[in-house]
């Protein structure tokens, strides 16, 4: 069962939350969200558990408990909801009639 782990100090590290979760069963994985450009910590991370039991005792056992200083909250993970529509682009583009060797736009009267 994959887990959702959020309200995560910075200090925080999957290492850590490898260690917190295996307490309670089998951890396949652990990780916590970086920003690409930052490096900083989102605060929030997924941990993956083998067994659906120990994945439930876990939740039950940590949902809104104390991690390095911060009340954490822990659920199921949900599989990424799909956009209907692409994602709009808002990168400016110049007009075909603004472009070199177009006088349209730059009309006097």
């Amino acid at each position: 069962m994959n887990l959702f782990v959020a309200k995560l100090s910075s200090a925080t590290t999957g290492q850590d939350l490898e260690e917190l979760f295996g307490e309670y069963g089998e951890v396949v994985s652990a990780k916590v969200i970086f920003d690409k450009e930052t490096g900083n910590s989102k605060g929030y991370g997924f941990v993956e558990m083998k067994n659906d039991e120990e994945a439930q005792a876990a939740i039950n056992a940590l949902n809104e408990t104390e991690v390095d200083g911060k009340q954490i909250v822990v659920k199921q993970a949900r599989p990424r909801e799909s956009s209907p529509a692409p994602r709009k682009n808002f990168q400016r583009r110049t007009p075909d009639f603004q472009k070199k060797g177009s006088n349209y736009g730059n009309r006097r009267y």
